[in-house]
């Protein structure tokens, strides 16, 4: 039962986080609300399947996935925002803490 309940909880972060990639106004942002999707929707489901499934490989292989992704998602999705602001995207807020930036 607490399987199931992290893999709903995982569920609804995915959900709210897809919310945000239509909602927000930019490339940061959206770039957040990404991040929310794959390091709390995911992480969150594979808790739960690990929970369901004990003591097999499957728990092994959801465990290793959950470092991957955790250590992984937000390094790239720091680069594509760089990449972005970088490349002359500007964005959006009323304080750009980047533009003294050296390229």
């Amino acid at each position: 039962m607490i399987g199931l309940m992290l893999m709903f909880v995982g569920g609804i972060f995915a959900i709210i986080g897809s919310l945000g990639l239509v909602r927000f106004p930019d490339v940061y942002t959206r770039s957040h609300a990404q991040t929310v999707v794959n390091v709390g929707g995911v992480i969150f489901i594979l808790l739960g399947v690990m929970i369901d499934n004990f003591f097999s490989t499957l728990f092994i292989k959801a465990l290793f996935l959950i470092i991957f992704i955790y250590v992984t998602s937000p390094v790239g999705t720091h680069a594509i925002t760089k990449a972005a602001y970088l490349s002359g995207v500007k964005p959006k807020a009323k304080k750009d803490e980047w533009k003294n930036f050296k390229k």
